[in-house]
């Protein structure tokens, strides 16, 4: 996420890359970041195929009995935890140790969540899933905002590299359910949870004997605290626990009682909260300049469609999991297949559609512009659920065939390349300079906020049918597509008028 600037500073944003093109084309430091994030997604990905099979299992199968409702919501909102942390990795990264040291440090409390996952106690299970939702947060923005950093503001590779490093987050989440579902198959839960340990050991192996290669991308806090902003910390810090301690109030109203739901509640309303207070503060900041503040205006309406797309393919862990499980017929030819398998399609798809989607984004030189590939991925993710709607319906009381959720993630598929790598490059983009970390942070807000939205659906929607459900989120979805299709036209005109040259605003056409 290196941005243009005058004099000296210039070269502190922008530091050389070694090998700046031995990697397919790409800078070096483009493997390294590949491989970490490989490995860490394997050993995220792992825990989370088997996670929701885990809290609802009974406690003779060694799970821990949490009935399928709330263990549905739990994991949305488990999924919305991990990325409302990145908030606090964002400004770690921008404020206190810089991108490279923020990864290092989240590895290694990821690491530790998964070995506490692995001691078969519900206390420590608790333990290791804080504890990843933690090490996940100091990392997940941050690798990826590195990524932004090996490439100038008008490199038309930008596009294309990340959609190299999203080919390596699948490389990691297609083989993550298919190892950690045969060993917990053959070993139990938490065997499986110590193969996702050893996946995220893998991970700083290959992180730390990288380094070299990175060219000094993420060692220096672009926003350094200073001692004038002791003071406005504090404040920050405190406001952050009035508003956790608020948002279990406003939960236990709402519920009557402390309860695992009223948890869940509780960190539902903080993650639809995070994302506005984060708008509101970047606004607002006087190190924001004005043609930041058009960048940041376009990427209002590209958030709320992420966030909506998000809130569709995050369920993959939750209501999708529980579908495979519950209403799929997984017998294929005589073999039975574990539904944990299912959650390898999506990484599948994309490590063979990753490549074209590049090479078609970099032939039309990144055309359609960034609004209409966020809407195009939007349709594709309600189109996916319009059509598991109408095959419940189809099945009555009856299983679906065991190809249906194929199309299903086929389709998600498709809306995710349409979206998520090219959303990447577009934060890295439209980031105001005083806030790198926390706007790759952001974009990671979208993903907590729609499973934060899932988590209450979820509930509220407790006894109606797949069909109702499915169907009802996917009409909406189309609805708010066929909206940014509208605005569009709006949204490119205010990315091209914050553009900092005419190279760069060429990029959206």
């Amino acid at each position: 996420m290196a941005d243009v600037v005058e004099g000296p500073r210039q070269e502190a944003q922008e530091p050389f890359m070694p090998r700046d093109r031995a990697f397919f084309g790409h800078p070096l430091g483009l493997f390294t970041l590949f491989g970490t994030e490989l490995w860490e997604r394997f050993s995220y990905y792992g825990m989370r195929a088997i996670l929701l099979y885990y809290l609802t299992d009974t406690v003779a199968n060694h799970g821990l009995g949490i009935d399928k409702t709330s263990g549905t919501a739990l994991v949305a909102a488990y999924g919305a935890s991990v990325y409302l942390v990145s908030v606090l990795g964002g400004w770690m990264a921008d404020r206190v140790v810089g991108a490279r040291r923020s990864v290092l440090y989240g590895g290694i409390v990821i690491a530790a969540g998964h070995v506490a996952l692995a001691v078969p106690t519900a206390g420590f299970s608790y333990l290791g899933i804080v504890l990843v939702a933690l090490g996940t947060g100091l990392l997940k923005p941050n690798v990826s905002s590195m990524v932004g950093e090996l490439y100038r503001r008008d490199d038309p590779r930008r596009d294309s590299g990340f959609s190299i490093f999203y080919m390596g987050i699948n490389i990691g989440s297609l083989s993550a359910p298919f190892v950690v579902g045969a060993v917990q198959e053959a070993w139990g839960y938490h065997a499986g949870f110590l193969v996702a340990a050893i996946g995220m050991g893998a991970a700083l192996v290959v992180y730390v004997a990288g380094r070299r290669y990175l060219g000094g991308a993420g060692d220096v806090p672009p926003n350094p605290l200073t001692a004038a902003d002791r003071v406005p910390v504090v404040r920050l810090f405190l406001s952050v626990i009035v508003g956790i301690l608020l948002a279990l109030l406003v939960a236990w109203l709402v519920r009557g009682d402390f309860t695992l739901d009223t948890f869940v509640d509780a960190l539902s309303y903080i993650a639809l909260a995070a994302p506005v207070a984060t708008f509101w503060v970047m606004f607002r900041s006087p190190k924001v300049t004005a043609h930041e503040r058009r960048r940041l205006t376009a990427y209002v309406p590209l958030f709320v469609a992420a966030m909506l797309f998000w809130m569709i393919f995050e369920q993959a862990a939750s209501t999708l999991a529980e579908y495979a499980k519950d209403d799929t017929d997984r017998v294929i030819g005589g073999l039975h297949v574990s539904p944990v398998f299912y959650q390898s399609l999506n990484p599948a798809f994309i490590i063979v559609l990753a490549p074209v989607f590049a090479w078609i984004w970099m032939k039309l030189d990144d055309r359609p512009p960034t609004a209409y590939k966020f809407a195009l991925g939007l349709t594709f993710a309600a189109l996916s659920f319009v059509f598991l709607a109408a095959m419940s319906a189809a099945a009555g009381d009856g299983k679906s065939p065991w190809w249906v959720l194929v199309v299903v993630y086929f389709v998600q598929t498709l809306g995710e390349l349409c979206l998520s790598p090219v959303g990447l490059a577009a934060t890295t983009l439209l980031a105001p300079r005083a806030f790198r970390g926390q706007a790759m942070a952001l974009w990671f807000l979208a993903t907590s906020a729609g499973n934060a939205i899932t988590a209450q659906l979820v509930q509220a929607t407790e006894g109606a049918s797949n069909a109702q459900y499915f169907g009802w989120i996917g009409a909406v979805a189309l609805v708010f597509a066929g909206g940014m299709f509208a605005i569009a036209p709006w949204v490119t005109r205010h990315i091209r008028s914050g553009a900092e040259s005419e190279r760069e605003a060429a990029l959206e056409g």
